[in-house]
């Protein structure tokens, strides 16, 4: 948790509610990776169940796959790693053949206590399995596509999945309701009612925190869902990046070390944390939302809402980017 705010200084679709009214059109998701090709994408589009150079047989697996990930409550970042991860074992195809016994989508051994023959060629049992094993591993969400998926399948080749990264977020997006299109720079807009967002954890994190706007600061507050009547600043932050499925410490110095950190220059982007005080001496967090704008919990009196980020006279001590952790 912070200390307060000095005077002055004011479900891709996941798992938590959009905000009531809010007519959000958010953008979500840098499926490719760097500004300069990126894609920005509203949810609840309709799913096109396409994807350049795959087939049917290919994409109604994939389907499978997300829909698995979806009803065990697995984040979006996992539906990727599942995908990569069936891209390279089996071209997203139900194999009945494979190195030794391995058979399926995600060619899994029942000699390695994966299931029955029958079982593994099944594929929502396949996926379902994949899933129950990478939810299993400590600190998932922290590590890369490729060696997230690579800790569940323990290849020969523990390098091959990253190559499927790209594709797997784009065939993420063509079965999960989710329209894209070309952006050359995601700056976001300040405006709740309006969310833009690098990516699809990006995206939630600002919903559930606009979403908690008229909420009174609670010093130690952890929200509603967990016996408080409000947020103080970390725990605004910290909820809200759990709704999206990332892990951060309590406290806004411990939130403020855990980085990564926004190299100084860089723009901020929707869903960075950004920071006030000193190195050594984190006294507050918001989270940006673009436009010169962030959600935060000021202080005592003052509800949750959106503040300017920066303001005459302000002890700002940098950013940090938690969408990088997953």
């Amino acid at each position: 948790m912070g200390t307060k705010l000095g005077a002055g200084l004011a479900a891709l679709i996941l798992t938590i509610p959009l905000l009531i009214g809010a007519g959000i059109a958010g953008m979500v998701s840098a499926f490719t990776g760097g500004s300069s090709g990126s894609l920005i994408c509203t949810p609840d589009g309709a799913p096109t169940g396409t994807v350049a150079g795959l087939t049917a047989e290919q994409m109604r697996h994939a389907a499978t796959i997300v829909a698995v990930g979806k009803q065990m409550a697995v984040p979006e970042p996992g539906w990727v790693v599942a995908i990569a991860a069936a891209m390279q074992e089996s071209r997203l195809r139900n194999l009945h053949h494979g190195d030794r016994d391995s058979l399926g989508l995600f060619q899994q051994r029942p000699s390695m206590g994966w299931g029955t023959p029958q079982q593994v060629t099944t594929p929502t049992y396949a996926a379902t399995k994949f899933f129950e094993r990478l939810t299993a591993t400590p600190n998932w969400q922290k590590m890369s596509v490729n060696d997230a998926a690579e800790a569940v399948q323990a290849s020969g080749y523990p390098n091959a999945y990253a190559q499927h990264e790209k594709t797997a977020r784009t065939i993420v997006a063509a079965v999960s309701g989710v329209h894209c299109t070309p952006a050359t720079a995601i700056p976001g807009t300040g405006d709740c009612n309006n969310i833009q967002a690098p990516t699809a954890a990006a995206m939630t994190a600002i919903n559930y925190a606009c979403g908690q706007r008229g909420l009174p600061y609670v010093w130690g507050g952890n929200g509603p869902d967990n016996g408080h009547s409000g947020f103080d600043c970390s725990g605004l932050t910290k909820a809200a990046y759990d709704a999206a499925g990332i892990d951060l410490p309590r406290t806004a110095h411990t939130q403020y070390q855990a980085g990564p950190h926004v190299p100084d220059g860089q723009p901020l982007l929707p869903g960075d944390l950004v920071y006030y005080g000193t190195a050594t001496n984190i006294h507050h967090v918001g989270l940006y939302i673009g436009a010169g704008k962030m959600v935060h919990a000021p202080t005592f009196d003052q509800p949750v809402q959106i503040g300017n980020y920066r303001y005459p006279g302000d002890d700002y001590a940098g950013a940090t980017r938690p969408t990088q952790l997953n």
